[in-house]
């Protein structure tokens, strides 16, 4: 489990998440990246819906979270991906996922990328998890 989060006084206040997670010993959860699909496999929203696809992978994230048996506070690493070069349309993704029950999850070592694309057509959102059992 989570035995400590840092934030090193030599480096930048964090906005939400911590430079440094420590676990204790034990088992780790290395979670697929989760994609904005439906149960058919389809992508949710029209074509540039950011808010239905980060609910969606907000949705599967904390269905694989469960899965594994972990919580969202049990996430010791996240990388979010948004296909966007727009740090404001970044920050709207990492808003909706810190105002949802899967925020617990990027408390910790918390990583938010723009990419230009990514696997399924039309997909905008996608985050990578690993849990401490």
């Amino acid at each position: 489990m989570i035995e400590k989060k840092l934030n090193p006084p030599t480096v930048h206040e964090p906005p939400g998440y911590s430079h440094i997670t420590v676990t204790s010993e034990g088992r780790l959860a290395h979670l697929a990246g989760q994609c904005p699909l439906d149960l058919d496999g389809a992508v949710v929203g029209e074509a540039g819906d950011f808010d239905a696809q980060t609910d969606q992978v907000i949705a599967n994230c904390l269905a694989v979270l469960e899965a594994a048996g972990a919580k969202p506070g049990d996430v010791v690493r996240s990388v979010i991906y948004v296909v966007s070069a727009d740090s404001a349309q970044l920050a709207a993704v990492w808003d909706r996922l810190n105002e949802s029950p899967l925020a617990p999850a990027f408390t910790t070592a918390s990583t938010l990328l723009g990419v230009t694309a990514l696997g399924f057509r039309g997909q905008l959102v996608e985050v990578d998890l690993t849990a401490a059992l």
